[in-house]
């Protein structure tokens, strides 16, 4: 059967991620600065997509929970080798399918994951379920489309086994967001090495 959601790839890439992230340090960094003005320490976080922990160590004990999920079992195995505490714990969950309730949490944490995802569209669905009314989303994501020389990363990536679907610019991102019940608040773009990464900051629209 065809890996469609391309897990073999992130699968493989578990064991050496965390220390291939090193190298970003100052990215994860600026991305963690932007979202943590907007926690508070009463906050039941959901992230989805969280690798081997990038943003959940530093940005956990700014909130009262902070449930950190991904697709690939390797990751969580890698992540949980990291260390756990109080208020930070990891388990495998798909993001297009979540077993947690309705208006479960107060933020959804989803980090470079929307443009690799063959439909992101069930994610977004599923994060505005969980999020509780005037829940906060948070997104930093690739923006392919925002600058010229990314396609050719991309392209030389793509011979590992990495795999984008979505190729967004800041605008169109936006309208992504938008179309499935939420309000963008802010976009701060951060240079990603790879290509710009827009941080966004969005609420979930009450009908």
């Amino acid at each position: 059967m065809k890996d469609k959601a391309n897990k073999g790839y992130w699968q493989r890439l578990a064991k050496i991620y965390a220390p291939l992230m090193e190298s970003d340090k100052k990215f994860y960094n600026a991305i963690c600065g932007y979202i943590r003005d907007y926690l508070k320490s009463d906050m039941n976080v959901l992230e989805l997509a969280c690798g081997t922990g990038q943003l959940s160590f530093p940005l956990s004990d700014c909130t009262n929970s902070w449930t950190a999920t991904d697709f690939s079992e390797n990751m969580i195995k890698q992540a949980k080798r990291r260390g756990t505490t109080e208020k930070l714990s990891f388990c495998v969950a798909d993001a297009t399918a979540l077993s947690y309730e309705n208006e479960n949490f107060d933020c959804v944490v989803i980090s470079n994951a929307l443009h690799i995802m063959p439909e992101p569209e069930k994610a977004m669905q599923e994060i505005r379920r969980v999020l509780k009314k005037d829940g906060i989303l948070y997104a930093p994501t690739f923006l392919w489309a925002e600058k010229k020389s990314s396609g050719l990363r991309k392209r030389l990536m793509s011979i590992t086994g990495f795999k984008a679907y979505k190729e967004w610019n800041k605008e169109n991102f936006c309208e992504f967001i938008t179309d499935y019940g939420f309000t963008v608040v802010k976009v701060n773009l951060v240079d990603g090495g790879l290509a710009p990464v827009g941080v966004l900051i969005a609420k979930k629209t009450n009908y």
